[in-house]
């Protein structure tokens, strides 16, 4: 239990920082940072070292926030049906369809491309904050960034 400990105080910090950056709310973050820990514990056992720690752990960091904004918006849209007009629905549904797109040509990218686009995009992390989860330099995270972004486009052009 001691090494769980130790995994914890060594990166709450840098968890916390993670998840404050894509929610950008102080108890939202915690409560995030907190179910990552959870989480970690519940699945220590999957985890195989092919990659950082840290790096595992913003994974179910990001995860487990993208999961509490689809509830949120679920609930959001449960209390709210006479809100919505019939352009925003169908805004929204051309929104849906063109993000579903770009999430079907991300899944087909491989590592390290689609990581770094996802952390990019979606983590909204800086270059260098990409290239400390990859001990890399700034120039790999950018050009791989850059890469990962023709990969996509051309995807979609396929399509």
């Amino acid at each position: 239990m001691t090494d769980l400990a130790d995994i914890y105080e060594q990166y709450f910090k840098d968890i916390y920082s993670f998840v404050f950056l894509l929610c950008r709310n102080e108890e939202v973050a915690e409560e995030i940072t907190q179910e990552t820990f959870f989480k970690a514990l519940k699945s220590i056992d999957n985890f195989n070292g092919k990659c950082k720690i840290s790096v595992w752990l913003c994974q179910i960091a990001k995860n487990t926030y993208y999961s509490h904004v689809e509830k949120q918006k679920r609930f959001e849209f449960d209390n709210t049906p006479d809100k919505a007009s019939e352009n925003s629905i169908e805004q929204q549904l051309v929104d849906k369809e063109a993000a579903l797109r770009i999430h079907k040509a991300l899944h087909c990218l491989e590592e390290p491309y689609k990581e770094v686009f996802t952390l990019r995009i979606f983590g909204e992390l800086s270059f260098v904050q990409i290239s400390q989860l990859f001990e890399k330099s700034e120039s790999w995270s950018r050009v791989t960034f850059y890469r990962a972004k023709q990969k996509i486009q051309y995807l979609l052009k396929e399509e």
